[in-house]
């Protein structure tokens, strides 16, 4: 009996430090981190949209703070597949043209967001309440806006096979989604009134 005493006390240490370190592998939970689950889960990407705003580093504790996250991520995102049109080369003059096309349209979807973020920053939650009607409507055209630039990005391809038009596809797709996440945070902001 005496035996096995010592390998029931080494057999529950073992057990402790096993369900410890798990616990502690997944980490403290951020303030924020109940808001982005539940602001998440009815977005048009749930899972994205956890990824992305989960790991994001700045302030979201409020609704506020999560759709300028999100306008955020989408930013610079789309910044970063605008300098990555830039330096695409391709064959063919059909494929130069929608490059083109689509180093403009994404070019206006970065100003659109820009001013989405801009306005977000300023808005006024207050008793004006027609201000804040008029600042959610600037941002949610933005934004919309910046999501048909996007998708007229991938228009431009359509008629184009290659290696070309599946990058850039895998790339406009994904500022395609976060934007969409922004618009549906913007959108679920603006039921709550800040």
């Amino acid at each position: 009996m005496a035996v096995n005493f010592p390998f029931s006390l080494l057999l529950l240490l073992a057990l402790f430090l096993s369900l410890s370190s798990q616990t502690h592998s997944a980490g403290p939970n951020k303030p924020g981190d109940d808001l982005v689950r539940s602001s998440c889960v009815h977005a048009s990407y749930p899972g994205i949209c956890l990824r992305t705003l989960s790991s994001y580093d700045g302030p979201a504790n409020t609704p506020r703070d999560l759709a300028q996250a999100a306008v955020k991520v989408s930013l610079t995102r789309a910044r970063k597949v605008s300098g990555y049109l830039t330096t695409v080369r391709s064959g063919s003059k059909r494929e130069q043209s929608a490059l083109r096309d689509c180093v403009d349209q994404v070019g206006d979807s970065v100003d659109e967001l820009s001013k989405t973020l801009s306005e977000l920053q300023h808005i006024r939650t207050g008793g004006g309440s027609a201000t804040f009607r008029w600042q959610m409507s600037n941002a949610e055209t933005w934004v919309s806006a910046a999501l048909t630039n996007e998708d007229t990005c991938l228009d431009g391809f359509r008629e184009i096979d290659g290696k070309v038009r599946v990058d850039v596809r895998r790339k406009i797709t994904n500022v395609a989604r976060v934007t969409s996440n922004a618009l549906y945070l913007i959108n679920r902001l603006d039921q709550t009134r800040g």
